[in-house]
Parts: structure tokens; sequence; C-alpha cells
């Protein structure tokens, strides 16, 4: 049989996290790779508990549901969502399988092939992979610590007639930057008179350093949730767990209306079992006390790679410590390939994702992201200790 794939193939390319991921299951490798929580925080007793709740509820809980999500999660999500200065109601959200599909979701009723989205230079992996999937065409923004540049934000939203500006502001993925609040106003007063809309993406909102952080989401400084000029999304991977697989988003109602249409035509519905339990978890469980340790745990676990980092070991690397989220991004010599830094490292067992593919273009070869939440500290050490081995297997390589 010869298989002739569509013309939307073209532009799928597998995910270098995943591939990563493959490479070290089954192996004892310590892996900085994945965007993965800590399982030992993992609130177990409380979903099993909560699916429990589900199904004391009799056979009606396993029926279909709504494409929209099951209603008083939507309202539950409401409510913590007026904590963030977002006032919204059920009809202007949308649940997802995971806030990857919300970005999926918007690009297929928003945008066309051809039509042009503004990114931050690097930025999140999975929304290039649907953006280039789709035909669309994407743009990296220049940025320092605080954000996009407005001037290179402005030049490049007029020569391109862009329709879209995506960003993860807070904590960003691969970055760890959060943006200031001059930033993300610029950029709402830079798109909104253009009618170019914001999607701001926001995993990581809830993993802060510093609860007092002056961190607004985008959708709050705006009008909304009517003609408002962002549409947000989140999810609960990262703050209750990922096998969940449930997200949320949420925007103008003709928006979330297109977006359910667009649902109802890929999946019908994301899992109404896990949103149930869900709704039970929030209903009986402290999540924002949970929420309180697993910051604690995850900057310790900050602090404890920054340190390793400070050494002198490392002296020629250069990084900006988090103020929250999950990851570090390392900028190495010019001279080094952090993809063929990557082959040397995984022979010392440890592993990364090299920087190169989170670039929307003139991607930085010297570049690489470490994730910080996952490996427990007392293994930090030795993964770092293969890491400045790699470096060092490398350097003698490139030497000759």
């Amino acid at each position: 049989m010869h298989y002739v794939f569509s013309k939307y193939t073209e532009g799928l390319r597998s995910s270098a996290v995943r591939d990563i991921l493959k490479l070290t299951q089954g192996r004892s490798i310590i892996s900085f790779a994945g965007g993965l929580p800590a399982e030992d925080f993992f609130p177990l007793e409380a979903v099993q508990e909560a699916f429990e709740r589900v199904f004391r509820q009799g056979k009606g809980a396993l029926q279909y549901g709504l494409t929209e999500g099951y209603t008083p999660l939507r309202e539950a999500i409401c409510r913590r969502m007026a904590a963030k200065a977002i006032e919204v109601r059920p009809d202007h959200m949308l649940i997802t399988t995971g806030s990857q599909q919300a970005i999926d979701l918007l690009t297929r009723v928003f945008l066309s092939p051809g039509d042009t989205v503004l990114v931050e230079n690097p930025t999140y992996l999975a929304a290039l992979q649907i953006f280039q999937a789709s035909g669309v065409q994407v743009v990296g923004v220049e940025a320092d610590g605080d954000g996009m540049l407005p001037d290179d934000l402005l030049a490049k939203l007029e020569r391109h007639a862009a329709k879209l500006v995506y960003v993860t502001p807070t904590f960003a993925n691969p970055t760890g930057k959060v943006w200031s609040r001059e930033r993300r106003l610029a950029l709402l007063e830079a798109c909104k008179p253009r009618n170019v809309l914001i999607l701001e993406d926001d995993p990581y909102g809830d993993i802060r350093f510093d609860p007092e952080g002056d961190y607004p989401p985008i959708f709050s400084l705006d009008r909304h949730p009517d003609d408002c000029g962002v549409v947000y999304t989140s999810t609960f991977s990262k703050t209750v767990v990922p096998a969940l697989r449930t997200g949320w988003v949420i925007g103008d109602s003709r928006v979330i209306q297109m977006m359910t249409r667009a649902k109802q035509a890929a999946d019908l519905h994301s899992s109404t079992l896990d949103q149930q339990a869900l709704h039970q978890l929030l209903t009986h469980f402290d999540l924002d006390a949970h929420i309180r340790i697993i910051r604690a745990e995850y900057e310790r676990r900050m602090q404890r790679m920054k340190a390793l980092l400070s050494e002198a070991r490392f002296a020629d690397l250069r990084w900006r410590e988090p103020a929250g989220g999950m990851f570090f991004w390392v900028e190495l010599p010019e001279a080094i390939d952090a993809t063929a830094l990557l082959q040397h490292a995984v022979q010392q067992g440890v592993a990364f994702v090299p920087g190169r593919d989170f670039y929307a273009e003139q991607p930085r070869a010297n570049t690489l992201r470490l994730n910080f939440t996952h490996t427990p500290p007392e293994l930090v050490g030795v993964g770092m200790d293969r890491l400045a081995a790699a470096l060092e297997a490398y350097a003698q390589e490139a030497i000759g």
C-alpha cells in the first residue's frame, strides 16, 4: 500500500521533548528534560477519593457530557479565576484536553494558512508545532527579561499584518522569565487597536515563588469577557496531576462558541469522568494549600540547581534565576552545540532539552532547557556532575 498523506502532515514535526523522554525510558538516566511535576507531591489520596465520590453518584456519571464541559467544574473554575481579577461566566469557558488543545482549537477557528502569528523568540515548542502544521507563518519577536520589546513588536505587527500574538508571560516555557506589568500593558495596547488577538498561555502562573509578585494575567488588564482582545488558557496539569489532561480556555463568548464547534468535530468532549472528579476535588480538597506546598518544594529544588549552576565548573554558562515555573534557560558558550552536547550527556547518564527547537526563527544552537521540578534534590547533584562530565567530554572531542 502506498500511503499519500495530506498537506497538513508536511508541517508536522516530532517533539524534541517527547523524543528525549522516550530516549530516557528504561535507562538509568537522570532527566532534566521534560516539564514534569514531582510525583512525590501528587495528591494521590485526594484524587482517589474524588473519583470514589463520582462513582457513588451512580451510572449517570459515566454518560456523555456537554462539549463545553461539566458545568459545576466550569463554575468552580470561574470562582478560582475571580481571584486573578478575571470575572467570567461558564458560557465564556470551554473545558479542553489540556491547555495544548486550546491552542490547537483557536488555531483551527481563527487562523488560515498563510496568516501570521507573532511569538516570543524562543517560545513553547508545542505551540510552534501546532502553528507550523497549520500552514501559519510564525515570526519571532525579540525580547529581554521583561518580555517582548515594544519597538520590535510594533514593527512586526505592521510589517507582517499579524492576526494573532501567542505569549506565555508568566514563568515562560522555555525561558522561565516573567513579563513586567508594563510589557503586558504594552502588548495589549499595541494589539487591540490593530484588531490582533492575544493568546495568553498560563500553565505555570500558580507556581510563583514570591506570593506578592505583581503578575496580572493580560486577560485581567483588558475589558472582559465580552469584546476582550485576549483569549486565556490554563491547565490543572501542573497543580493537580498531568494524567487528568484537563485544561480550560476563556474568551469572548463568540470565540468560545466557535472553538466549541471545532471541539465537537475533534473529540465531542473531554473526559467527563475526569471533569467530575476534578470538581469533587475542588469541592473537598484545599487546592490552594496544596499549591503552597508544591511552590515551597519547587523553590527548594530550584535553589539547589541554582547553587550547582553557580559553581566554578559552570562559570562559562549564562542563566537567569527563575521567579517561578519549572525551568532554567541556559546559554552555553557560542562554540558549543547543545544538540551535540546531548549525545555526550546521555552517555554520561543525564538528559536535557537542546534549545534550538524552541525558536521560531534564527535558532541559537548554544542554548538548553533544564527542568528543576521533577528530579529529587538528592539526585540533582548527581545529574549536574554528569552534565559537567558531558561538557568536559564535548570539549575534549572538539580539541581533537
